[in-house]
């Protein structure tokens, strides 16, 4: 095989990063803390609309200490989107909650407000109280619909919790994603719209809760000068080098989100028209997704072919792609969970595959991505 290999979504750097990790080594700054990290948290605010930011080792180390500050703990119950990465839902188990999934809707794959208020009523029905917390995902970048779920969190008193790992750059009716709950989870993994090679954030609403984290992630240490503890804490703090990696990323980002965006319009234009095919999009102008994966369904009703025969059709082109999202609610290790769906997210599990749309993947790579994708739905 002599074609070049064509990468879902890989990080790319802009070089600033170097600058920045120079600094660190000149300055021995290698530790979890540091100006980098500060630095990179001042940048996450600034992008934020002013919100306090905490850099964290994981997207998922910031979801567990959100809903720790929202008060999870042992018995309670956390309401989850199924359609999502296991990172959503993990910890809800690693305090000792059981998560509750929620189906998403057919236009936008997110969590379904329908199918949210009966899983509330339902839970308070069947427990006597109200679940602990929601957790809303921003899958693929694409914003939840948060004029309806957040009204239905309202009513019902319920915190949400906001996954965002995957939507750096996306807006919902103009706001930043990462801001609509009481917290906002970023991820910067080496996949993601900037990487800091591994790391997140989590996004606060108050200093008092950007200082509680903090508190949190550096292993719950009192202010007294010798090893004091009071409380369990986290080693989730983000490393000054990594940080400094940020930086360089922030530089980017920009362009990342721009790029995204033009390969989206280019997988669109190639697939307009064809009935075998559907390309995830922004359904109004309230919507405005990063495109972090550009995402497409396969249509039974015009082609015999399956999404696994199209991966297995790319990869045999050297083509990177990726099955969506098995739901949370299908996985063996949440078989006993409660789970209020109608089987959509059933249905883009079965007929969805996630096509490349990373940095290094320019007009040529799509036009290949393309021409592998037509030929085979035409054999």
């Amino acid at each position: 095989m002599n074609e070049e290999k064509i990468l879902l979504c890989l990080c790319h750097m802009g070089g600033g990063e170097q600058k920045y990790i120079a600094e660190a080594f000149a300055d021995n700054w290698i530790v979890p803390l540091g100006p980098h990290v500060t630095r990179f948290e001042e940048a996450l605010s600034a992008y934020a609309e002013g919100l306090p930011v905490v850099a964290l080792a994981s997207g998922t180390a910031a979801i567990h200490l959100g809903l720790l500050q929202l008060g999870v703990g042992i018995g309670d119950e956390v309401i989850c989107q199924s359609f999502t990465f296991s990172a959503s839902a993990n910890p809800i188990a690693y305090l000792g909650a059981q998560p509750v999934f929620v189906d998403s809707e057919k236009k936008i794959w997110n969590m379904s407000p329908r199918l949210l208020r009966i899983a509330i009523e339902d839970r308070i029905k069947a427990t006597g109280k109200r679940p602990k917390a929601i957790v809303i995902v921003d899958l693929y970048g694409m914003p939840a619909d948060y004029q309806e779920l957040l009204k239905i969190a309202a009513e019902y008193e319920i915190p949400v919790l906001e996954d965002a790992a995957e939507a750096l750059g996306s807006k919902y009716d103009g706001k930043f994603c990462g801001s609509f709950g009481q917290y906002g989870v970023i991820s910067f993994n080496g996949n993601k719209m900037i990487t800091t090679s591994g790391g997140g954030a989590l996004v606060c609403h108050s200093q008092e809760a950007a200082k509680r984290t903090l508190f949190l992630a550096t292993q719950a240490r009192e202010n007294e000068p010798f090893y004091h503890h009071k409380e369990i804490g986290y080693n989730y703090r983000l490393s000054n080098v990594s940080a400094a990696i940020g930086l360089g990323q922030m530089e980017i980002l920009e362009a990342h989100l721009a790029h995204h965006r033009h390969v989206h319009e280019l997988y669109d234009a190639a697939f307009s028209g064809n009935e075998a095919i559907s390309l995830q999009t922004n359904p109004d102008s309230r919507f405005d997704s990063n495109y972090w994966l550009c995402n497409i369904l396969l249509n039974p009703e015009a082609t015999h072919k399956k999404p696994e025969e199209l991966r297995q059709a790319l990869a045999a082109h050297n083509i990177e792609s990726r099955r969506l999202w098995k739901p949370m609610h299908m996985q063996p290790v949440f078989a006993k969970a409660p789970a209020y769906t109608d089987g959509t997210s059933e249905l883009l599990f079965e007929r969805g595959l996630c096509l490349p749309a990373g940095p290094w993947v320019g007009d040529r790579e799509v036009e290949r991505v393309v021409e592998t994708v037509l030929t085979f739905l035409g054999s």
